[in-house]
């Protein structure tokens, strides 16, 4: 769904400001109230997972610093690094053209994936040979 709200910032100079609350009002969420979140190491630019967040969890992030989830399992938020130790601070958050992701840069303290790989995505596939492999070393 592409909005009107987002086609008109399309059309605005470089450096303009919106208020931030109008952004995330406009924001897609999905029929569960959620909208994808990618967070991805400031400094490496390494994708390191991808989340879901609601509108609460979004502002609870911009609030504390710390990156906060909402976990579709448990149903309930989730501060990353709560019960792991490792934590993600966060340096940027950024939306995308139509307003339905959400990209965040963080400060990452360990490692990223709850398997204690550096990030989540360590499945990598091989179409050539029809084959997936493991890649990066746990913890």
């Amino acid at each position: 769904m592409y909005q009107k709200f987002f086609r008109e910032l399309e059309d605005l100079p470089d450096k303009e400001t919106v208020p931030l609350n109008e952004v995330i009002d406009h924001l897609v969420f999905n029929d569960s109230g959620l909208i994808p979140v990618i967070t991805q190491d400031v400094e490496t630019k390494d994708v390191l997972m991808m989340a879901w967040m609601n509108k609460a969890a979004i502002e609870k992030t911009l609030s504390e610093g710390r990156m906060t989830y909402w976990s579709r399992s448990r149903n309930e938020f989730w501060t990353k690094g709560e019960s792991s130790g490792n934590t993600q601070e966060l340096i940027n958050m950024s939306f995308d053209c139509d307003g339905d992701a959400v990209l965040c840069q963080v400060n990452q303290s360990g490692p990223a994936c709850h398997t204690l790989r550096p990030n989540c995505f360590y499945l990598k596939v091989d179409n050539k040979n029809n084959r997936v492999t493991v890649i990066g070393n746990r913890g």
